[in-house]
């Protein structure tokens, strides 16, 4: 078995670490055959999550390690990224980034003294990541955790949000009770910063209010997380999931057990970052925001967002050139994948608007760190979604942290690990679905692997 290492000083530095802590693919890499022919190439850079304190929790720090295509696709080669990767500089699990063509990893700290740092590698092989460019903070406009996407623009912007929420509270009493104080609404504030990947600078930030419907509002719902901004077709508007919640307004207080509502999304003026506006489906029914993974992606002139927590199981909706819900379009996964309770995990499309989606369901097994995961692929034109039975399943296979699937033309490069468990690197060739097994990936005990880029 070939094996893929440079040095162990990262183990090392891991060890220290540990104590401290409680798009579719453009440009083409050249590489050399062992014969001195040249081939077409392009980076795979390996993810890994290292356990905090409970299995598969990922909380331990993230780790990279970068091999060819070709040695991605070669199952006799053995990356071994927890003892010779390349350490991520984050508290937690690192929100990664790569540019389209796979030589350069972006990353934004996430928590801790050195949250909200933005960083940027290039990428030069094994545990090489050098550092290029000067670092910038975005904490003091999104803070310490931010949640963050690097636009489709050909790599030049990211872009980070957050929400603040506050109760609203009468002190004029009830119409019952003047004498009591009473629950008027929640008042979310959204921000939202763009940063200029390429030179490190801030672009622009705004904030603002961003009310649901006064019948909505008067019920306890408001907006309560945003995540995964994404570019229109045109380029002049910005799409950001959203996730609701709600409160009793009886009392104040958190209230799990209402009404699911209809999903929605916020749209902005780009790149101005002005007039917030929140548009609804009429299909789906859910959250938008997504978690770790990139969540409504641009084809062929509209944007195609998952839903999480949709009774019905997770759509894809679309979103179109109008930007409002298409409700013409129904893609509910439930139904082409003939299960119940889907939910989208994280997902990819390829040019070719096939995608690779990372789900669970009802069926799933609860395994080591939560429920098991699957890979289906995926046609947005002909709605169908089939599952990848050539890729294996473990009851510990947990993909609710997944993060990256890196994309060379129609293929898509994906991780397949069990926390704790070894595995390897799958290719699905999304036009033929034909399914490659790749490199093999050696795991550590109650760790696991959060995809590629």
């Amino acid at each position: 078995m070939k094996h893929v290492y440079l040095n162990f000083k990262a183990f090392t530095v891991l060890t220290l670490a540990l104590g401290l802590t409680t798009a579719c693919s453009t440009d083409e890499t050249v590489t050399e055959t062992e014969t001195g022919e040249e081939a077409d190439s392009r980076w795979i850079t390996v993810a890994a999550a290292a356990m905090g304190e409970n299995p598969g929790d990922g909380n331990g720090g993230t780790l990279i390690y970068a091999v060819t295509s070709e040695e991605a696709k070669d199952p006799t080669v053995s990356i071994e990224p927890f003892e010779s990767g390349f350490i991520v500089p984050s508290n937690r699990t690192a929100r990664l980034q790569a540019s389209e063509d796979g030589t350069t990893i972006f990353n934004i700290s996430y928590a801790g003294d050195t949250g909200g740092n933005y960083t940027k590698y290039n990428v030069e092989g094994g545990q090489d990541f050098v550092q290029t460019g000067s670092a910038i903070s975005i904490a003091p406009y999104v803070g310490s955790a931010p949640r963050w996407i690097k636009l489709f623009d050909g790599d030049q912007t990211g872009a980070a949000v957050y929400v603040s929420t506050e109760n609203e509270i009468s002190d004029n009493g009830t119409p019952d009770d003047a004498t009591d104080d009473f629950y008027v609404r929640t008042e979310a504030t959204m921000g939202i910063v763009t940063l200029d990947l390429e030179n490190s600078l801030i672009r622009e930030f705004q904030e603002h209010s961003v009310p649901l419907s006064a019948e909505e509002e008067a019920q306890g719902y408001y907006i309560s997380r945003i995540d995964m901004p994404t570019l229109n077709a045109t380029g002049d508007k910005l799409y950001i999931g959203a996730r609701l919640s709600k409160v009793n307004p009886e009392t104040g207080e958190s209230d799990r057990n209402g009404e699911i509502l209809a999903s929605k999304s916020i749209v902005l003026d780009y790149p101005s970052l002005m007039n917030p506006k929140v548009i609804t489906s009429g299909v789906g029914m859910g959250n938008t925001n997504g978690y770790r993974s990139i969540n409504a992606f641009e084809y062929n002139g509209a944007v195609y967002q998952a839903n999480q927590g949709d009774p019905q199981g997770s759509h894809i909706l679309r979103i179109g050139s109008d930007n409002e819900y298409d409700d013409s379009y129904q893609f509910n996964l439930d139904d082409a994948l003939g299960v119940e309770a889907a939910y989208i995990l994280a997902w990819r499309p390829a040019a070719n608007g096939k995608a690779i989606v990372a789900y669970r369901h009802a069926g799933s097994a609860e395994g080591l760190a939560g429920a098991q995961g699957f890979f289906a692929l995926v046609d947005l034109n002909a709605k169908t979604a089939e599952k990848i039975d050539a890729i294996p399943y473990d009851p510990d296979f947990y993909l609710f942290q997944y993060q990256g699937f890196a994309v060379d033309g129609d293929d898509i490069y994906v991780t397949q690990a069990p926390v704790g468990k070894n595995g390897n690197i799958y290719v699905i060739d999304t036009e033929t679905g034909d399914v490659t097994k790749g490199a093999e990936l050696v795991n550590k005990e109650g760790s696991h692997f959060i995809g590629v880029f």
